[in-house]
């Protein structure tokens, strides 16, 4: 076998808990504005896979507490019934940008965002916020 010229280098796995079957996968690119607090909260129908190519973001699911993520650096949430608050720029001067890679199960939205009641019937499942 020859030598490969590549160099594989892991940012992140995650053995997931159901298969969707037939799928629909999207990869997109998110550029978000200095101080951006990027989009509401949210859920996935399946699985996201993310890298951070520039910038630094707030990222917060259910039940974790909010983390900073680098430049260089991976992420993923499992989609389903798991609230994502936030996916924010932590800097106030520059833009972060990242590639997400996005699984749908079949017959359901990518994205849908959660109201305000739900979020208010589910405050029991986020993680406690830092204090400001």
């Amino acid at each position: 076998m020859a030598e490969s010229a590549a160099t594989i280098r892991l940012l992140d796995q995650a053995d997931l808990e159901r298969g969707f079957g037939p799928s629909h996968v999207m990869t997109v690119t998110i550029e978000l504005e200095p101080g951006s607090a990027g989009s509401p909260p949210h859920r996935h129908s399946g699985p996201v896979f993310g890298y951070l190519l520039v910038g630094e973001l707030i990222f917060e699911l259910e039940g974790e507490p909010e983390r900073v993520i680098r430049a260089g650096e991976a992420f993923w949430e499992p989609g389903g019934d798991v609230v994502h608050y936030q996916a924010a720029n932590n800097l106030a001067d520059g833009r972060t940008v990242f590639v997400a890679v996005m699984v749908c199960a079949p017959g359901q939205e990518m994205l849908t965002y959660v109201s305000a009641e739900e979020l208010e019937e589910r405050a029991h499942l986020r993680h406690p916020r830092p204090e400001a």
